[in-house]
């Protein structure tokens, strides 16, 4: 049996899901349903809430203008996700976008904005990263939906940091060395099942003071992408996939 079934539409519902569970659909929903899918009474759709697993729901429309969900079968168990912090600058609105579905599809569980020095985009629309959030979910066979935390500064990120979470820093600054041979050289990523953060700088890079304060910190690893200078959305990407490939879960 596949793990993932990908021929099924998948909706995320904020409400608990068991068997024969009403799951009663916002305006939003009710829309999607009925209007962009056009699922008729009876029809199957995936639902998965972020704690209860995914599972087989039915359509059902008691009225003209409502639309619920009645759980059927469990069909995958909730599944703890690996233990991943995204933290970045903020970006322009379309750009945070791509960044914010592509980091939910890397397997963050977390998404952080950061304000540093060069950060060029202090107003954020936290609605708007959930909605991509849930959306790249949906659309990718994920269960869980990362937590959006609050916007924090640079400098009180890392005073109140967990010491037993490994912080990895992409500096366009960094010594050009392949990345997977510094992330395996380093003493602090020996061993692999710690909790990790990502954290991905504004378009101008961290100025001095930002870098020395972060290389301070005895549980960070400084890594470069590459000889290319990548956007903050396209160093998102490939830091995570370099990160997932070695020390998260991909079986590295």
């Amino acid at each position: 049996m596949p793990r993932y079934d990908f021929t099924s539409h998948r909706l995320y519902v904020d409400a608990p899901l068991a068997r024969d569970a009403r799951i009663d659909l916002d305006p939003g929903q009710t829309n999607y349903i009925r209007n962009v899918l056009r699922l008729p009474e009876g029809a199957e759709i995936l639902t998965f809430n972020g704690r209860d697993g995914e599972w087989r729901s039915m359509v059902s429309t008691p009225s003209r203008k409502q639309v619920a969900l009645i759980a059927k079968e469990m069909i995958r168990p909730q599944e703890a996700g690996f233990d991943l912090h995204y933290l970045f600058a903020p970006l322009k609105h379309a750009r945070q976008d791509y960044m914010v579905q592509k980091a939910v599809e890397m397997g963050a569980g977390q998404l952080r904005p950061v304000l540093t020095r060069r950060t060029q985009m202090d107003r954020l629309n936290i609605e708007r990263m959930r909605a991509n959030a849930i959306e790249a979910a949906e659309q990718c066979g994920i269960l869980s939906i990362p937590e959006i935390a609050p916007t924090t500064r640079l400098d009180a990120l890392l005073g109140g940091w967990d010491k037993d979470r490994l912080l990895i820093f992409c500096d366009e600054d960094a010594p050009v060395r392949n990345p997977l041979d510094a992330l395996r050289g380093h003493p602090a990523t020996t061993r692999r099942s710690r909790p990790l953060a990502v954290l991905i700088g504004p378009e101008g890079g961290f100025d001095q003071q930002e870098r020395d304060a972060l290389l301070s910190l005895s549980q960070v690893v400084r890594l470069s992408l590459g000889p290319r200078i990548l956007r903050a959305d396209t160093a998102a990407v490939a830091a995570l996939a370099l990160i997932q490939a070695e020390l998260g879960d991909w079986g590295g």
